[in-house]
């Protein structure tokens, strides 16, 4: 048990108590959340959003277990913790993780060593801010357990890199109780460049974002595969992917990325193993709803092709990479792959 007491469920005693004396600042109808942020979740994404609001005056606390982080964040003006009880006392927590495994342990907590999660630790009125890439199944089962001790969670997974979150160019697809997305929203506003709030359901924002994440693989896949044509044909892709994303193909994703395939640079940004990650969840998604998608099925496999070939720290745009080697090219490794 952490140092902190854990609240009641929704159903003791204080549910017979306003919203508002039940401890915290409640949601309905209160402003926007003031104090210290609490953070979890300090990768590249997260360390950089972390900083971020640090920089726009927030004062946060981050939840670390490596003790060779500290310093590093201490640098950053943050003030990290080993102690996740030392986040219970915010009335806003924001976490930036990996995997619905993550996510579940820090909301539900350890019973091997009886680490308190968020859910039974935050106060009542309390909100989540979970900005992690996760299926819908784990956002429904961890908005449950929020309401289920009074506290509000809000879903806001981002489109966007490590340097777009330096830059704050962050897009944020936000999702959950009106009154909690607003109190969230200053908070929003310092990490990203535009939110689009797409309703009551934190699930909805996970699933658009599954989705975005899936049509950028295939994206990928497609850009890898027409430029190992180009090149096999002995013409400079340059060209050819300055003409495509000046017409028919000028989205981010195409003019970005075809960038980068076009001059090899695979360095570490959005590595295979958490792409493969999302492109699995997309497609469990569409296998629930009955939806074929075999082109996804195709970028799965390359996926998992490039991780076997030792690309795991590679970002995503090492899917041109793979095409290339399919194709029968000399590709440029970067000098950390062997």
């Amino acid at each position: 048990m952490s140092k902190h007491e854990s609240r009641p469920p929704v159903g003791s005693a204080s549910e017979n108590l306003p919203r508002e004396q039940r401890g915290g600042l409640g949601s309905a109808g209160r402003s926007p959340a003031v104090g210290e942020i609490g953070f979890v979740g300090l990768g590249h994404m997260g360390t950089a959003m972390a900083a971020n609001l640090v920089a726009a005056g927030r004062r946060v606390i981050a939840y670390v277990r490596r003790p060779d982080r500290i310093s590093q964040l201490e640098a950053l003006g943050l003030r990290p913790t080993a102690d996740i009880g030392d986040l219970l006392d915010c009335e806003l927590v924001i976490s930036m993780l990996p995997d619905d495994a993550a996510l579940r342990e820090v909301v539900f907590g350890r019973s091997d060593d009886d680490l308190d999660g968020l859910a039974a630790g935050l106060m009542p009125g309390a909100i989540h801010l979970s900005m992690s890439t996760i299926s819908t199944a784990t956002a429904s089962l961890v908005a449950s357990e929020h309401a289920r001790y009074g506290q509000g969670y809000v879903a806001a997974p981002v489109f966007g890199n490590p340097d777009a979150a330096k830059a704050r160019q962050l897009f944020i697809v936000a999702a959950g109780a009106a009154v909690d997305v607003e109190r969230c929203r200053p908070l929003l506003d310092s990490l990203g460049q535009r939110t689009f709030v797409t309703g009551s359901d934190p699930a909805d924002a996970n699933l658009i974002k599954l989705l975005g994440n899936m049509l950028t693989a295939t994206t990928l896949e497609m850009l890898g595969e027409v430029v190992a044509l180009i090149r096999k044909r002995g013409l400079d892709p340059k060209p050819f992917v300055d003409i495509l994303t000046s017409t028919m193909f000028g989205g981010r994703a195409h003019r970005i990325y075809g960038d980068r395939i076009v001059g090899e640079h695979y360095a570490p940004g959005f590595p295979l193993p958490l792409a493969l990650k999302d492109v699995r969840l997309a497609l469990a998604e569409a296998e629930n709803a009955g939806v074929p998608m075999p082109s996804v099925s195709v970028v799965r496999d390359r996926l998992i092709t490039g991780i076997a070939r030792g690309y795991a720290d590679l970002d995503w745009t090492a899917l041109g990479l793979i095409a290339a080697e399919e194709a029968g090219l000399e590709a440029a490794l970067p000098l950390n792959v062997s």
